[in-house]
């Protein structure tokens, strides 16, 4: 029996990739580590109260993802021991971000965790998730006892370079761009401030696509939609080739492994050079309304203004990595791809 558990522990690491990010809290990760920013996340964008008013993490009272697990045949996803707890992070109406603690963004309500390294913060974790090609990894839940309001817009998973841009995008909610609700392309003049598609509504909200994911690219492009249906986790890797300028993305839904959804696209329009690098994103960026007794000018300034209802909302999160994609890209259950 011990030469069999042997065979079987060295296929699942034969499938191991290099991770250089890793955001799966861990069960030692306690919710006073949130409010320092202790371990693998900055908690600084929020509202003015202490992270854990956002952010919770859950134990043992939801099992993650079930991907990663740890199992005793490899392939075979039953018998699983999860390696780490789900992290719900929601806004109130106190999620108003100020950062550098001034010019407060009124817009916007926002609770977002950063990746960070062991040392550096977000930025020394930069030109590692930002070289070569990393595949970022994530899995998200509804809560459904904090709902959200879909006829706004959501971002809720980036890559942040310093001009605003998304490298990548997730969207939920409104794409208050998309003319006809044809899902072509959310681009819009307000990407240099929020990366958003926010304009005007044109038609009826919400959108009969407000309750889907849609992966975007830098410039806006819809690359992929899927239902964000509920009491499931819905498992997301995006492929980044920095070099080449180009993304893929994997989905699957609970212990499905990852599958290639896209093709390998082109993604040129990332600033070049050093620019490109940014900050890893996961959490609630909820946009607003435009208020129409709002000025013209101030309609179109999606960060101070428009119209928030208050309510508290939420999202739930697993599997959150980054890795190197030079050894395959990590599918679930032991199982890996070359992208």
């Amino acid at each position: 029996m011990r030469g069999v558990l042997s065979v079987l522990g060295f296929a699942a690491v034969a499938f191991a990739t290099p991770v250089v990010y890793d955001g799966r809290a861990s069960f030692s990760l306690k919710d006073a580590d949130l409010d320092t920013s202790t371990g693998p996340f900055l908690t600084v964008v929020k509202g003015t109260e202490s992270a854990t008013r956002y952010s919770d993490l859950l134990g043992h009272s939801l099992p993650p993802t079930p991907l990663w697990s740890k199992y005793p045949i490899p392939f075979l996803p039953i018998f699983g021991q999860p390696t780490e707890q789900p992290v719900s992070i929601t806004i109130t109406n106190t999620s108003v971000f100020y950062p550098g603690g001034n010019n407060p963004q009124f817009g916007f309500r926002r609770t977002e965790l950063l990746a960070q390294g062991a040392t550096g913060g977000p930025g020394a974790l930069r030109p590692v998730i930002g070289s070569g090609v990393k595949a970022f990894h994530f899995s998200i839940g509804l809560d459904e006892t904090r709902p959200l309001n879909y006829k706004h817009e959501y971002q809720v998973v980036f890559v942040e370079p310093d001009d605003g841009s998304h490298i990548f995008g997730v969207q939920l909610g409104a794409c208050l761009r998309l003319l006809a609700f044809v899902e072509v392309r959310c681009a819009d003049e307000h990407r240099k401030h929020s990366g958003s598609p926010f304009t005007n509504p044109t038609g009826p909200l919400p959108a009969p696509n407000a309750r889907s994911f849609k992966i975007l690219d830098h410039a806006l492009n819809v690359l992929f939609t899927a239902p964000f249906t509920a009491r499931a986790w819905h498992n997301f890797a995006v492929v980044v080739d920095w070099d080449k300028k180009t993304l893929k993305v994997f989905y699957s839904k609970d212990a499905a492994p990852l599958k290639a959804v896209t093709k390998t696209v082109p993604n040129l329009s990332v600033p070049a050079g050093t620019a490109v690098l940014g900050d890893f994103h996961v959490g609630v960026l909820k946009l607003p309304l435009v208020n129409p007794a709002d000025s013209p000018e101030n309609q179109g300034d999606v960060v101070r203004h428009g119209i928030q209802e208050g309510t508290t909302e939420g999202l739930l999160y697993s599997g959150v990595f980054v890795e190197s994609v030079s050894g395959g890209i990590s599918l679930g259950l032991g199982k890996k791809a070359f992208a």
